[in-house]
């Protein structure tokens, strides 16, 4: 039995029986099985051998790619995957086993999604787990499934769905409250989303060529960004030292800080990430933190901070000088912030595990400037985290509404009159972010928005984000092909 499947498979019924988070339980793996960087290859060799020998489940780097490749795609597709099962199976999805059902999805993936994995090669392979984690019958009824699946067929529908898509939105009704709810269901099996998510997306007002584009660019995989730490090199120099790591670059960010990467693996083992010459970012996460315009001396809080990618660039834009304080509710998240500040030799971060939705008079119209990078559901980042479309459910708009308002509400005491306060999120939904500043507004009549087309004009030297910019003083991207989706809005403090 082939073991990087095996290992795949297990993460995959860990993901949905235990709501765990893809990310996490492949970093564990790839941990446990990495070959240590800093030997040569006559001793990686050896090492590799040694463990093979040692430990008959070691993986070597081939194994961590296709674990990987199987666990992000299968869980990206799921919805998709378990419509093909349903053309093909007898026994309704909820009635087959964990086990069984999650041997469908990964060898479906390889079947419909990988080129380079031969059908029988996928299906032999799917047989052989079914005859672990399954009964004799289980083996026949995989073994059947599989070998119905037909890749082109398969193709042909998701490929052709954008054009039928298109054709039928010639004729779409502006009216919201008439829509073909057959077209957003076929988006919904094609794309692999769920359909309260589409459905949120059309009370949102957009049309169903917009909410497809969305969640066709949920499923693509993202860039790897990371910013470079001005405190320590700058971007010519980095770029550099990534090339004799021998790190493919492949282009310059939008952003004059970032450095798009081409397929990296065990980024925090490179020397120049120990010596903190840059953070792994997105650069639209760090966005808000340019629009906050952080100044040398200032007093800051950046309300919800954890990991502290946003912390930290904070502290590099104002050069290591002024005092940051930065909250987490939890006391390890707070830890992270202070290990990736020194790792990046930042020392103007005081952190604090604080619940920001509580108010302490000791903060009343003590800060210059807040970042409040709340809690969000995440939608606009699906195609880094695509377990959030199957852990979250449409309730929970309501529960982290409520919790979003009350940390912009007790935040918003501790400004200064004339200071101003950053509010951003990485989801796309309204209710999240545009509605609750408005409903904000209405009842603080001393705050008030900051045109943000200035800012980007003078602080962005590309035009990329202006695009986005439909109202001036609401910065709202939803997915695309260079970035995640997000939020950002900039309020002053009138008095």
């Amino acid at each position: 039995m082939d073991k990087a499947r095996e290992v795949a498979l297990k993460i995959l019924y860990k993901i949905e029986k235990e709501n765990a988070y893809s990310n996490i339980l492949l970093n564990d793996v790839i941990n446990k099985n990495k070959i240590e960087k800093g030997l040569n290859k006559k001793e990686k060799d050896k090492r590799e051998k040694d463990k093979r020998e040692k430990d008959k489940k070691g993986l070597n780097n081939k194994d961590i790619s296709l674990i990987s490749e199987i666990v992000y795609g299968v869980t990206t597709w799921r919805l998709t995957l378990d419509e093909i099962i349903k053309k093909y199976s007898k026994i309704r999805i909820k009635k087959i086993s964990p086990w069984i059902l999650n041997i469908l999805r990964l060898s479906i993936y390889q079947i419909v999604f990988l080129d380079k994995i031969p059908k029988s090669a996928a299906v032999n392979e799917g047989v052989n787990l079914a005859k672990k984690y399954g009964n004799k019958g289980s083996v026949g009824y995989v073994n059947a499934i599989l070998r119905k699946v037909d890749k082109d067929e398969e193709r042909n529908i998701l490929d052709n769905i954008k054009l039928n898509n298109n054709n039928n939105n010639n004729n779409d009704n502006d009216n919201n409250n008439n829509y073909n709810m057959k077209d957003l269901e076929t988006i919904s099996k094609c794309t692999s989303m769920p359909m309260w998510i589409i459905e949120e997306l059309k009370n949102d007002g957009l049309d169903n060529n917009k909410i497809l584009d969305i969640c066709m660019n949920s499923n693509i995989r993202p860039n790897v960004s990371i910013r470079v730490n001005n405190l320590k090199t700058n971007r010519d120099k980095l770029k550099d030292i990534l090339i004799n790591e021998n790190v493919k670059i492949k282009k310059d960010g939008i952003l004059d800080d970032f450095i798009i990467l081409d397929k990296v693996n065990g980024i925090e083992s490179l020397e120049s990430f120990k010596k903190g010459f840059f953070t792994v970012q997105d650069e639209v996460a760090g966005l808000p933190a340019i629009i906050l315009g952080p100044k040398q001396n200032e007093k800051i809080l950046d309300s919800c901070s954890s990991p502290g990618g946003k912390t930290t660039y904070i502290a590099e834009l104002m050069e290591n000088n002024g005092e940051i304080l930065a909250f987490d509710i939890h006391e390890h998240r707070v830890k992270l912030v202070e290990e990736n500040a020194k790792r990046l030799g930042i020392n103007n971060i005081k952190t604090k595990v604080e619940d920001a939705s509580i108010y302490k008079e000791e903060y009343k119209e003590k800060f210059d400037k807040i970042l409040l990078d709340v809690p969000c559901l995440g939608i606009g980042v699906l195609k880094r985290k695509p377990d959030i479309k199957w852990q979250k459910k449409r309730e929970d708009i309501e529960e982290i509404q409520k919790l979003q308002m009350e940390i912009l509400n007790t935040c918003s005491k501790y400004l200064k009159i004339g200071g101003e306060l950053v509010y951003s999120t990485c989801s796309i939904f309204k209710k999240e972010n545009r509605f609750l500043i408005e409903d904000f507004l209405s009842e603080n009549k001393n705050f008030k928005l900051v045109n943000l087309k200035d800012i980007i004009k003078k602080k962005i030297n590309n035009k990329f984000f202006l695009d986005y910019l439909k109202n001036e003083n609401f910065l709202e991207v939803y997915q695309n092909e260079n970035t995640d989706g997000f939020f950002i809005c900039k309020l002053v403090k009138c008095g």
